[in-house]
């Protein structure tokens, strides 16, 4: 069976990762069809580059990807792509509704972002006060 899943690259403690159409049986860093695409987490927001023509073909011939690939496929707008596809819809309309997916996508990580950092400031904030109590 044919999966698209992720290959380890980069040096310690700064993997970065190709996305490749491999044999499930081969081993991680092992031998692959094709690469179809590109994820480096170590970027702020994360670099996310993927072929989507070929993706497309791969989900298409039977190719299951894995949970982090649905992922990366999904915030890209590849698995939206292929759902109006199979219903029918015009290109110009698959784009539009896409390009809404993508924008959405953009707005929800820096949301999630803003919250991190305000949890954040509150975590400071709440320890602080505490270690420089005198008793």
């Amino acid at each position: 069976m044919v999966k698209l899943r992720l290959r380890r690259r980069g040096r310690r403690n700064y993997a970065f990762y190709d996305i490749v159409a491999a044999d499930s049986r081969s081993p991680r860093d092992g031998g692959f069809i094709e690469r179809i695409g590109y994820y480096d987490p170590n970027t702020t927001p994360s670099t996310i580059t993927i072929n989507a023509e070929r993706a497309l073909y791969w989900l298409n011939v039977g190719a299951r990807p894995t949970h982090v690939v649905r992922l990366l496929l999904s915030y890209e707008g590849i698995l939206l792509h292929r759902r109006l596809m199979k219903a029918g819809k015009s290109p110009e309309e698959i784009e539009r509704l896409v390009a809404e997916h993508k924008e959405r996508v953009r707005q929800r990580y820096v949301r999630q972002k803003r919250r991190r950092e305000r949890r954040e400031a509150r975590r400071k904030a709440a320890s602080t006060p505490a270690a420089s109590q005198p008793e």
